[in-house]
Order: structure tokens, then C-alpha cells, then sequence
């Protein structure tokens, strides 16, 4: 499959071609029945040769181009409806009736603060082209009309603020938020992407229009993304914060699969400066070796790196409901755990040649010796609860009756 992607250059072109590339080149794993031999990425710099060479042997068409942003309101009829004509005039010429996916936008409703918008107007004008040059040459046609688009890649400060509030909010600079109840539509890029690339497969969504609402209809007019999200403007500010905070609080929200979270944590990511890609950790460092946390959650504990020098014990203390895991990456050691009000010793021997998970119970004495006298014993914490300095639920008391009491 030939497949020409015109506005490759911009935010989704850019996102589709490097995914359509993954899949040329047998790196996506999940579409291994799609055969892509051919991409053509069409943009400004290309040429009217490009366009006719490209259209004379594309199977599927992506038609992303178009303007948004221009100095002159009336560029939006030449830069989207004038394009369009350009591009189905050349398929035509070819008689190459390939699948042609048009994007267009909820403003091309013209429906509430959409009425009168120029730039709905120009996309309205489009889709109108599209349909009949279906209705005239029998070619399949897929219209759709996205809400705002959020993901990496896209531009700030041009025509997404969340994009702009993601850079700004990344880089330490301020932001203006007139109304925090102002409700948006938002669309995650690879959520897109991942139904331009079911549009390759036949398998797009279709709908039509209640309002701005796509109903989904198998012979629906109109194709749509089926998973969009309702969040507003104040949400994502305070979830942006939280990102922007969190190499100082340590603390990881909530990402569920699938959230809108997760999608805009990834997104926000991708605009951190340099110098911010690396943070710091707190190193808690004494003769015995060093303690450090990680990472914590909102509601599944928190982790942490414990570093235990050649010979060293550390523990010697138990939880009444706390309870952890230890794992041992590197170097050679031995857990002890034993039941309070029992003389029962549990002896585990840990190495990070054979990485192995050991729960921490609840009501037993643990410790854990380093049984090098040249190597350091590195192991990776995991416990099911923030510290709380307050409430550390941690009480001294050596595995060995006659050994000090040391915590770690």
C-alpha cells in the first residue's frame, strides 16, 4: 500500500507518518497485517510535481493540510477549501478514486460560538467538495470533524492552549486562566492516529451530528474518534501543577489506563526543558550506606532505593499493618524476618544474580545483612504506604534477640 500524507509536516502529520513509518519497517507489533510499501509526505515545501507524482500512485489519501492561523481571514478559504480542490482535481486527472480522509473540524457545525466562524466556513466548504466528488467518482470517502487536539509535538502559543499551558507551565513561566469552569473537548493524539490507521484497515467509525455530538451510526456521513475527553480548563491547569511539582513532592496522581490524565502527563513530558529531564534525589547517607525514595502514590505506597555497605545490618524493626517488599538487585544478602512473641527465624539469601520479590509481614522483626565484605547490597523498596513521620507504624526490635536494635 502507497499512502500520501498531505500537511505531513504539522502536529498530526508528523504523529501519523512516524507511526505509519513504525509500521512500514515491521517496528509496530500490533499491525503486522497492514503492508505499507510507500509513504509520501506532501507538505508547503513540496511542489506541484510532488502532488501529481504522489496522487498519480497513492492507494489511500490522508488530506491533514490546511490553515488555521492566518494573517487574512480570507487565506482560510485558499489555504483549506483551495487545497482541497487541488488535491481531488489531481487524483481525478489520474482516475485514481483511492480512499481520500479528509480532516475537518467541529467548527465546520457552524453551530454556537462556531456560528459565523470563517474558518468553519472554509472547513464546511471542504467537506461539501468531498461529498460530491464521492457522489461523482464512487471513491470512499472518510470526513472527519475533530475537537481541540492535544498531544506531543504540537505547537504552543499558535492554536491549543494546551499545548501552550504545557510549555509555559514546563518552562516556569506564567499563565492566564480567564474561567477555570470554561469546558473543553479534548482528543489525544494517538487516540487519532490509531483511527487514521483503522481508516487504512476499513474499520473507521461512523456517525452523524446531533449538535456538536456525533451519534454513532455504522452508515453514518461522517466518521469520529470514539474516545474523546470532556475535561475543563481549570482541571487540566491543577492536574499540570501537579505534573510540574511532582520532582519535589515525589508524589505520582492517579493515571488510570486510558485517562485523561495519563494522556495529558505523557503530553505535558514532552515540553520539560533540558535541564529539567534530570532531578535530584534526596540521599539519606550515613556510615551504614544510604536510603533514598523514589516515588510515591496517591494510594499505592511508595518506593525506594536502600543501599547497605559490605557487612552492614539494616532493620531490626517491625510494622503493625505497614508492610513492604525488598528486592535485591544487586549484591549478595540475607533477610531475617521473625513473628513477634516467636523464636522462628526466617532466613532468606538474596542476590541480584537471581532477583527475587521477599514480603515484609506485617507483626514480624525483619532485617536484611549484607554478607559482602567488598560489595555493596543494593535493593529496591517497595511499601504499601507513604511515610508518615507522624505515624511511621515502625517499632525497634532485632531479629535476634541478642543483636542492637537498628533501624534503617
Amino acid at each position: 500500500m502507497r499512502i500520501l500524507v498531505t500537511g505531513a509536516a504539522g502536529f498530526i502529520g508528523k504523529n501519523l507518518c512516524t507511526s505509519l513509518k513504525n509500521i512500514k519497517e515491521k517496528k509496530d507489533r500490533t499491525h503486522f497485517g497492514l503492508a505499507i510499501d510507500e509513504i509520501f509526505e506532501y507538505d508547503i515545501q513540496s511542489t506541484t510535481e510532488d502532488l501529481d507524482a504522489y496522487c498519480s500512485q497513492a492507494d489511500f489519501v490522508f488530506n491533514l493540510a490546511g490553515v488555521n492561523r492566518p494573517k487574512d481571514e480570507s487565506e482560510f478559504i485558499a489555504g483549506n477549501f483551495g487545497f482541497a480542490i487541488q488535491l481531488l482535481a489531481t487524483l481525478k486527472k489520474h482516475n485514481n478514486f483511492a480512499p481520500v480522509m479528509l480532516s475537518s473540524s467541529i467548527q465546520a457545525t457552524l453551530i454556537d460560538r462556531y456560528s459565523g466562524s470563517d474558518y468553519g466556513k472554509s472547513k464546511l466548504a471542504g467537506e461539501e467538495l468531498f461529498f460530491r466528488y464521492a457522489a461523482d467518482t464512487g471513491a470512499r470517502v472518510l470526513v472527519y470533524r475533530f475537537p481541540n487536539i492535544f498531544g506531543k509535538w504540537c505547537r504552543p502559543k499558535y492554536n491549543s492552549v494546551i499545548a501552550t499551558f504545557c510549555n509555559s507551565i514546563a518552562n516556569d513561566l506564567p499563565i492566564t486562566v480567564n474561567d477555570r469552569s470554561t469546558e473543553l473537548e479534548l482528543l489525544y493524539i494517538d487516540d487519532l492516529v490509531a483511527e487514521m490507521i483503522a481508516a487504512l484497515e476499513g474499520k473507521e467509525h461512523h456517525c452523524d451530528y446531533n449538535g456538536l455530538n456525533p451519534v454513532e451510526k455504522a452508515d453514518g456521513r461522517y466518521c469520529f474518534v470514539p474516545t474523546t475527553h470532556h475535561v475543563t480548563l481549570g482541571e487540566v491547569v491543577d492536574l499540570l501543577y501537579t505534573f510540574h511539582d511532582q520532582p519535589q513532592t515525589l508524589i505520582m496522581p492517579d493515571l488510570p489506563d486510558g485517562s485523561f490524565a495519563k494522556k495529558l502527563y505523557s503530553t505535558y513530558l514532552s515540553y520539560l526543558p533540558a535541564s529539567k529531564v534530570v532531578f535530584p534525589l534526596k540521599m539519606n547517607v550515613d556510615a551504614r550506606g544510604s536510603f533514598t525514595e523514589l516515588l510515591k502514590t496517591k494510594s499505592c505506597g511508595q518506593f525506594s532505593v536502600n543501599i547497605i555497605n559490605p557487612g552492614i545490618v539494616k532493620g531490626q524493626h517491625w510494622h503493625q499493618s505497614k508492610w513492604e517488599l525488598f528486592i535485591v538487585v544487586s549484591g549478595h544478602g540475607l533477610i531475617q524476618e521473625r513473628q513477634i512473641g516467636s523464636d522462628e527465624v526466617l532466613n532468606f539469601e538474596v542476590s541480584g544474580d537471581s532477583i527475587q520479590a521477599v514480603h515484609m509481614l506485617p507483626g514480624y522483626t525483619h532485617n536484611i545483612i549484607n554478607l559482602s565484605d567488598t560489595e555493596s547490597l543494593v535493593i529496591v523498596m517497595w511499601a504499601n504506604e507513604q511515610f508518615d513521620p507522624n505515624h511511621p507504624d515502625t517499632f525497634g526490635e532485632p531479629v535476634d534477640p541478642v543483636a542492637p536494635t537498628e533501624d534503617k
